[in-house]
């Protein structure tokens, strides 16, 4: 499968990695491309799967611009509304990041997921603990496209949970920001959250 990261931040480059050791072909795009890096344009066009991981504040302009390119395709929305400057959160109310970029994409599939998960345990040596997978909590409207980030999830090395619609976004938004506080509370960021379901 063709995946494409908008954005090549700690979060796309260790997620992608995860992705390609899984098989799965991966480019990144940038506004200002390097490298093998790929313009906007090229990875909206390239992807079946279009993963956003930019600055939530950058979410509005990106989308907007390459809207046409994204009909029919899953997009997965991996951005949390924080301040840049010190982490801490921005409050959308009774809204969330994942229900406004599916508004902003009504024809495209969009999925909230990886949100929940830091950049530090996207890796093979620290996805379990104690045994247990971290889980990618996954909400949609659109079943199928759940179901295909829910494999790719697992063969990640996640354990993916299908949580419902878009509208969950908001409670996996605020499970984000809870990580965050931890972390910066002295938690650090080699942690995560693993749902136990016997």
């Amino acid at each position: 499968m063709n995946i494409s990261f908008i954005g090549a931040g700690n979060v796309a480059s260790r997620l992608g990695t995860l992705f390609s050791n899984a098989g799965h072909t991966v480019k990144y795009g940038t506004q200002m491309p390097k490298n093998n890096e790929a313009s906007l344009s090229e990875a909206c066009n390239f992807g079946d799967i279009v993963c956003f991981a930019i600055p939530f504040q950058a979410m509005k302009s990106v989308l907007t611009m390459h809207k046409e390119r994204l009909n029919g395709k899953i997009v997965v929305d991996i951005t949390n509304a924080i301040n840049l400057e010190d982490w801490s959160p921005l409050f959308l109310g009774e809204d969330s990041g994942g229900e406004q970029t599916s508004r902003m994409l009504p024809n495209s599939k969009v999925v909230k997921a990886f949100n929940t998960i830091f950049a530090d345990v996207m890796s093979k040596e620290h996805q379990e603990f104690n045994s247990q997978k971290l889980t990618a909590f996954i909400a949609s409207d659109h079943t199928d496209a759940a179901t295909t980030v829910k494999q790719l999830a697992e063969e990640a090395g996640f354990h993916g949970l299908i949580v419902g619609g878009i509208k969950n976004a908001r409670h996996l938004e605020a499970m984000a920001h809870l990580n965050i506080a931890i972390a910066l509370g002295g938690g650090g960021t080699d942690a995560g959250f693993t749902y136990f379901q016997r």
